[in-house]
């Protein structure tokens, strides 16, 4: 190893083969210098003893072992938000770097990541955390917000792969298709979870992309459920203007998430049917009234069927009615018909007999046997019958049974 110490000129006298001593300060910084830069990074296992915390907010302890000790520090950790608190005889895992802190000559390690190790401390963070959350009234029952009865758009923060998210898809279709539904892909397990979780809680309230919040999750171990066990993830649902449902695990697994959400649903699947609930109960009650409405329309349509074949069966068919209505009327036509024709056979026989009669002192019958009927044109057609009506030269009219003519009387005589 090499040898430490001041770069200097030799000395003379009774010493001049030692080399010039450092002073403490000196040697510390070389210690530093040495040390520090050789282990920036490192992980360490041990115990928690010799617990002090300070009124700064950081905290003093000692890691150990069955056979050694190292002193440890954690800077601000007052401020910090954490799923835990350390205490004597925690068995814990550090991550930080050695330094060395001059005024006591010691070193120490400087955690700047901690985590308890093992199911035993990890129950213990999550009953720590859970006294603490409760204690603040996120649990209380009055502060938690009623779901709506009838949501018509609802947000799922979940993984984007494996069978949770297909299993709330397919019940939320099936049982009420007609909801909108926005996934806000995530992880839900690892050091990255918790904060992509409280970004997307954080994103469903700014953009209201629902009217209820379903966080789900299948199930798995206790360290698989850690991130839901988040501080911060549950101060961001306790901050949630809409209703969260929490749905991680199965049955038995709980997380602070379920303590402090709205509603707690034992399966992600069971989450999807309780916030449908209402929907399929409506759906049932119309499937109801319908077969019970349609029950008592085929009732009626039958009791009117019924009265209508009773009246059918009483009433005259308009139809035949107005068939019997037109042969009345052709036999009525075919009667007038018959009278008219009497009527005229017997008006027509007595003007035949009359026409006889008339014919027979008609003049025109004396005129065909030779005699001929005389006017004088001149008087209005006046009959001339006696010869002291008729004068020479007057121009008569003359009529024949078969036609007339004019004359001149040139001569007048006596018979």
């Amino acid at each position: 190893m090499k040898q430490l110490r001041p770069e200097s000129k030799e000395e003379t006298g009774p010493f001049a083969s030692v080399p010039k001593p450092f002073n403490v300060t000196e040697l510390t910084a070389r210690i530093k210098g040495v040390l520090e830069p050789a282990f920036l990074q490192v992980w360490v296992i041990g115990e928690v003893s010799n617990y002090r915390p300070a009124a700064s907010g950081h905290i003093y302890f000692s890691l150990k072992d069955q056979t050694s000790c190292i002193a440890a520090a954690i800077f601000g950790w007052g401020a910090r938000k954490k799923n835990f608190e350390l205490k004597d005889g925690l068995k814990i895992l550090c991550r930080g770097k050695i330094t060395v802190y001059p005024p006591r000559g010691s070193y120490q390690l400087a955690v700047d990541h901690v985590e308890p190790l093992g199911t035993g401390a990890l129950q213990l963070a999550f009953e720590q955390l859970k006294a603490k959350l409760a204690a603040e009234g996120f649990f209380d029952r009055d502060q938690k917000q009623v779901l709506p009865s009838y949501p018509s758009r609802i947000t799922v923060i979940t993984s984007p792969t494996g069978a949770v998210i297909q299993d709330v898809l397919t019940i939320l279709n099936r049982r009420a298709p007609h909801i909108h539904v926005v996934v806000l892909p995530v992880l839900v397990q690892g050091e990255e979870a918790p904060a992509q979780l409280i970004r997307a809680l954080d994103l469903a309230n700014r953009e209201a992309f629902g009217e209820i919040i379903i966080l789900a999750r299948g199930g798995g171990s206790m360290e698989d459920l850690w991130c839901f066990n988040h501080e911060g993830l549950a101060r961001e649902i306790r901050k949630s203007m809409i209703p969260v449902v929490s749905a991680i695990g199965h049955e038995v697994d709980f997380t602070i998430s379920d303590f402090v959400a709205d509603l707690r649903a034992p399966t992600p699947s069971a989450a999807a049917e309780m916030v449908t609930e209402n929907w399929v109960a409506v759906a049932h009650q119309i499937k109801e009234f319908r077969i019970r409405l349609s029950s008592l329309i085929l009732k009626d349509l039958a009791t009117l069927k019924a009265i209508l074949a009773h009246v059918a069966a009483r009433v005259v068919s308009p139809k035949d009615r107005l068939r019997e209505q037109i042969q009345k009327i052709d036999e009525l036509y075919m009667r007038l018909e018959r009278g008219v024709q009497v009527v005229l056979d017997r008006k027509l026989s007595i003007l035949e007999q009359k026409m006889g009669k008339l014919n027979a002192l008609s003049p025109l019958r004396v005129l065909e046997r030779g005699y001929a009927l005389v006017r004088d044109p001149y008087s209005n057609g006046a009959v001339v019958n006696s010869l002291k009506q008729v004068r020479l030269g007057q121009e008569l009219q003359v009529t024949f049974y078969d036609g007339q003519t004019k004359v001149r009387v040139i001569e007048l005589g006596t018979v």
